[in-house]
């Protein structure tokens, strides 16, 4: 089995505002893994609050390949992939990279989508909603009227209290399309947030991804208590291991293949957080439509999904799902239904 890999830069169609800082790019890594005349694609996409670095999933890639040289059966995920995992600690955005191809090289060799062999009906996948970054109001005016055929937005919040409420006030100007918030471990005191949530949920707000710190559980648990709208974990959540501490603290949970380490684990996080009757909702980076498409494959199980990457960057060197009508729209390609352009 053959890894290849290479460095590529996703240029921002806007500058990309969230609490802790503004960006214009993010680093990816697109690899392709090839074996018995099949070839699967996968990506690692990496912002900086991930402390990845193409350097860094190079050197990961540079260790994995003398074990998926040894590999002689690529359907033995179960193997494979844990074994990838104990290579390093981290470097959950290039084992993502590989876990995404090998999914690929898979459903391309039995001829068929993911959401197919997951049994998954692609017309239950949900809406996307479409990311509104921190901006100013002129900005703001104009990304949310590009983005009139979504369904839901995703406001990112978290800078102070007077930004945030201008900014909803802003959006609110231009559309009345349901918002989903994103503080982004922005609000740190636990009263000031209990009353920015109360006034969002007067805005038509459905809910708020990660209110406070990832370590201040305790608070978020007695935000949670008080609020009205429920409050879903994103950075708290980064492995499948977390999901357990995580119950009663979040109503929901926020499931991104780059922190997972791919669809393997995602899968497994799924199944877990539904069975503790956990909300469940589908991110993802600033991607290619490669890993979007990869992601896609889990939508069908899924409350909310916000698989807007690919959208927000001006270069796509991949085919594959697509938003039609606001909606995540699965292509009926085998693996993971990416194909370059």
């Amino acid at each position: 089995m053959q890894l290849r890999f290479r460095p590529h830069t996703l240029i921002l169609r806007h500058a990309f505002g969230i609490a802790s800082n503004t960006r214009t790019s993010t680093p990816a890594m697109l690899i392709e893994i090839e074996h018995d005349g099949v070839v699967g694609y996968g990506e690692s996409a990496m912002p900086p609050y991930l402390g990845e670095t193409q350097e860094t999933a190079a050197s990961f890639f540079s260790r994995a390949t003398p074990l998926l040289a040894d590999v002689r059966d690529p359907f033995q995920l179960e193997e494979i992939l844990p074994a990838l995992d104990a290579l390093a600690s981290g470097n959950s955005a290039a084992k993502a990279a590989i876990d995404i191809a090998l999914h690929d090289w898979i459903g391309k060799k039995l001829g068929a989508p993911w959401f197919r062999l997951w049994g998954l009906n692609p017309a239950k996948a949900p809406v996307t909603s479409f990311t509104i970054g921190i901006d100013t109001p002129e900005v703001v005016r104009e990304k949310t009227r590009e983005a009139s055929e979504y369904k839901i937005l995703k406001v990112k919040l978290g800078r102070d209290a007077a930004t945030d409420r201008a900014l909803i006030t802003t959006i609110r100007e231009v559309t009345a399309t349901p918002l989903t918030v994103d503080a982004n471990q922005g609000w740190t005191d636990r009263t000031e947030a209990l009353r920015m949530i109360e006034w969002l949920a007067e805005r038509n707000v459905l809910y708020i991804e990660q209110p406070m710190p990832k370590t201040a559980l305790d608070d978020t648990a007695w935000l949670r208590e008080r609020s009205p709208l429920p409050l879903i974990a994103d950075e708290s959540l980064q492995r499948v291991g977390d999901v357990p501490r995580l119950r009663g603290v979040f109503d929901g949970i926020n499931i991104k293949l780059m922190k997972s380490t791919g669809l393997r684990e995602a899968h497994k996080t799924i199944i877990l957080a539904r069975s503790l009757g956990m909300k469940l909702m589908l991110g993802c980076m600033t991607e290619t439509s490669c890993a979007i498409s990869a992601a896609a494959q889990l939508s069908p199980l899924v409350d909310w999904a916000d698989l807007d990457g690919a959208l927000l960057i001006k270069d796509d060197p991949f085919d594959g799902a697509r938003i039609v009508d606001g909606k995540i729209t699965l292509p009926d390609r085998p693996g993971i239904g990416a194909v370059k352009r």
